[in-house]
């Protein structure tokens, strides 16, 4: 064995079932630059949408504030002017809250398989554990979302300037002319800077993505030994293997039963295929087949028969022909008469308690199977 494989290192790929079962952990395909880029278009293309609304409602909060008259002064509720203005407010922001909401969770949750694992919301002790964030600060993560981070600031800081270099004028003389018109001014501006900002997001999240896959590829890596184990609990272990056959076994023996019953003698292939025979001149013109099975079924047929007593048999060749040629409950075919009979004579010698000599017997040619029903060279 090489010295990679005795170190258990990691250096295969994740299998699907894996990946899978990393999902179901909330180990999922994540960046929250992508989030933050789909909420800032989202945003920017709601307050484009809706800007006359939302400006109407920013207009009637100023006027509820800042529009006084006698009745005012005389009944002076400053609350009932608070409670207006909120509700002047409220319809506009919370549609806009909901629907950001709403962008954040679909982007996640569509980009991260669709899985949602509650189990994340749960304290944990090493998100509040000093030691712990520290050592994510200053840990090779924390240096790489630093460094993320000071590239972003750097880009968004950069779109800001550019965005501000036309319009430093209009800004500066915000607040000198009409109400109206300068919430106008401004709400524009605004939205043609999310749009910018929405921009240089998206391509900080096309950054952000490879990257994002690269690391959970790189932690959801296995080694040799991992591959092992996965296969072996795809495939089964041995005793589980062993259990679900001995319960097939089992469940095979309780529907043979009655036809065991009648059965006289049992021919094996020795264990792959079984097929239990009885002759009865007052019911039928040749020998039948009552069960046969292979696998199994074959097993339990034979387990059957030791129980019962009946002679097994084991004619591979014969065993065979009869399972590929005759259904349960109906007669041999006519070309297999001769070597059934030469058996049924050799059981009917056991019962009267004589010792034969075990029979040789032919199968015609045309009637040799193989084990999967394809016809092969005659042999008894």
């Amino acid at each position: 064995m090489s010295g990679q494989e005795q170190s258990g290192e990691k250096t295969f790929a994740p299998t699907d079932k894996r990946k899978r079962d990393a999902a179901q952990k909330g180990d999922v395909l994540r960046s929250k630059e992508l989030a933050t880029a789909a909420v800032m278009l989202v945003g920017a293309g709601a307050f484009l949408a809706g800007g006359p609304w939302l400006h109407e409602a920013l207009a009637e909060t100023l006027r509820i504030g800042l529009v006084w008259d006698r009745a005012a002064l005389d009944d002076f509720a400053p609350g009932k002017a608070m409670l207006a203005a909120l509700m002047a407010l409220l319809p506009p922001v919370l549609v806009l809250g909901v629907l950001v909401i709403g962008v954040s969770l679909v982007s996640q949750l569509g980009f991260g398989s669709g899985v949602w694992v509650s189990g994340n919301l749960a304290p944990k002790a090493s998100r509040i554990n000093p030691l712990s964030g520290l050592k994510r600060m200053f840990g090779l993560t924390g240096l790489i979302e630093m460094g993320k981070g000071l590239l972003k600031v750097g880009l968004l800081g950069t779109i800001a300037w550019f965005w501000a270099q036309d319009r430093i004028a209009m800004l500066i003389g915000l607040g000198g002319g009409n109400l109206s018109s300068q919430l106008g001014q401004a709400w524009q501006a605004l939205i043609s800077l999310l749009f910018a900002l929405g921009g240089g997001l998206v391509l900080i999240a096309l950054v952000d993505v490879p990257v994002q896959y690269v690391r959970r590829m790189g932690r959801l890596k296995m080694s040799l030994q991992d591959m092992r184990d996965e296969n072996k609990e795809a495939e089964g272990s041995p005793e589980r293997k062993g259990a679900i056959r001995e319960r097939q076994r089992m469940l095979a023996r309780g529907a043979l039963a009655p036809a065991m019953k009648e059965a006289q003698f049992v021919i094996t292939n020795p264990t792959h295929f079984s097929v239990a025979l009885a002759y009865d001149p007052a019911k039928a013109a040749a020998p039948v087949v009552l069960a046969k099975g292979r696998g199994d079924k074959a097993l339990a047929i034979r387990d059957l028969a030791a129980e019962l007593q009946l002679p097994t048999l084991e004619y591979p060749q014969l065993a065979r022909a009869v399972y590929f040629t005759t259904r349960e409950r109906q007669m041999i075919r006519e070309e297999l008469y001769v070597a059934v009979a030469a058996l049924l004579a050799f059981v009917f010698s056991l019962k009267r308690g004589e010792t034969p000599q075990r029979p040789a017997v032919n199968v015609p040619v045309e009637l040799c199977f193989d084990a999967d029903g394809k016809l092969a060279v005659a042999g008894g």
